[in-house]
């Protein structure tokens, strides 16, 4: 009987121990669980995968206080849907370590583009808060950086939310600053603007309205002139018909031209970088000329004034000197049908 009882005494002591130990474990589990980072992934060769489906943001750790030291947290943000873009928007609580000689190298967080690797921008200290960022897919991804020295508060935080490309708000063509790009991408950034004043909001953000002012202020230089071609008088409908005959074979037509290509300018940005001039063209079906072949020529060439906004590294210094200037371009005002071969007259 007393043999009995200790049987049935058994698994009721080794029940609670039991429980204890899961629990323990489950205890345990939690515990370093809530010890990572849970916003972010301490590990630089790892990221953490949010999936975005509607607004949210990330942060630095202990935000809008002082950040840890010796941290980097990586995050890329996926859109459930493929065809939209995810825009980015900095909390205007921005503050991380000031940089040196103008250059994040200890405390920074940086926007990069998945698709191509591309570092979309790079910013530190807390004199401006950075701009609207927008992913080129349906991705982006975030990664910040803290050293072992001086951290700094607040921090930062990002909100982030869905748009649809054709619905995306005005953004700068490229979020580095002018003076950090070479010139060919300069050229490239500036080509994207739309209006002049967006233009100088970007190269001159403190004073663009100053810029803007300066520009038109009267100045000596010749100014651009328009020019119109005129018609001539048609008396009989045979006539109207072989005008008609050249006005759409080999004449001169508009051609869009690039500026720097044309001048050969590669030291030098134009806005507008591209602009209509007349060039011939056409076909010589009816050549008068006894050859095999005919081409559509110039035989009268002039120069034209254009008046465009003309931007030229400083020399030296960082920056840009920004002027009105006329450019020459050439204009064809009369075309011949020739034998291919020779030169119009």
């Amino acid at each position: 009987m007393l043999l009995l009882g200790l049987l049935l005494l058994t698994p009721a002591l080794a029940g609670p121990r039991l429980g204890a130990r899961a629990e323990s474990s489950l205890s345990s589990k939690l515990q370093q669980a809530s010890g990572k980072e849970q916003n972010g992934v301490q590990d630089p060769q790892h990221e953490r995968i949010i999936t975005v489906s509607t607004n949210g943001s990330i942060h630095s750790p202990r935000f809008p206080h002082t950040y840890p030291r010796n941290m980097v947290l990586v995050w890329r943000l996926v859109a459930a849907e493929e065809n939209v873009w995810i825009q980015l928007t900095f909390d205007e609580r921005f503050g991380l370590e000031d940089p040196e000689d103008d250059i994040c190298k200890y405390d920074f967080v940086e926007v990069e583009e998945p698709s191509d690797g591309t570092i979309l921008g790079r910013w530190c200290g807390s004199g401006t808060v950075p701009g609207k960022q927008i992913s080129k897919g349906n991705q982006i991804r975030i990664r910040f950086v803290s050293d072992e020295y001086f951290p700094s508060e607040p921090g930062f935080c990002i909100h982030y939310n869905i748009v649809m490309p054709q619905f995306t708000e005005t953004v700068s063509p490229s979020v580095l600053p002018p003076s950090a790009l070479p010139l060919d991408l300069l050229n490239n950034a500036v080509t994207a603007f739309s209006t002049l004043e967006d233009l100088i909001r970007y190269l001159e953000p403190d004073r663009w309205q100053l810029d803007l002012e300066d520009l038109y202020r009267p100045t000596w230089q010749l100014l651009g002139k328009a020019f119109v071609f005129g018609r001539k008088s048609r008396v009989v409908d045979l006539n109207l018909l072989k005008e008609e005959v050249r006005l759409y074979s080999c004449t001169p037509r508009n051609f869009s031209v690039s500026i720097r290509e044309e001048l050969k300018r590669t030291d030098t940005i134009f806005w507008p970088g591209c602009l209509l001039v007349k060039r011939c063209g056409g076909n010589c079906a009816c050549c008068l000329h006894n050859c095999n072949e005919c081409q559509c020529v110039p035989s009268k060439v002039t120069k034209k004034y254009h008046e465009v906004l003309q931007l030229r590294p400083k020399s030296g210094v960082r920056g840009l000197h920004k002027s009105l200037t006329d450019v020459a371009l050439e204009h064809h005002e009369e075309c011949d049908c020739v034998c291919r071969g020779h030169t119009g007259g």
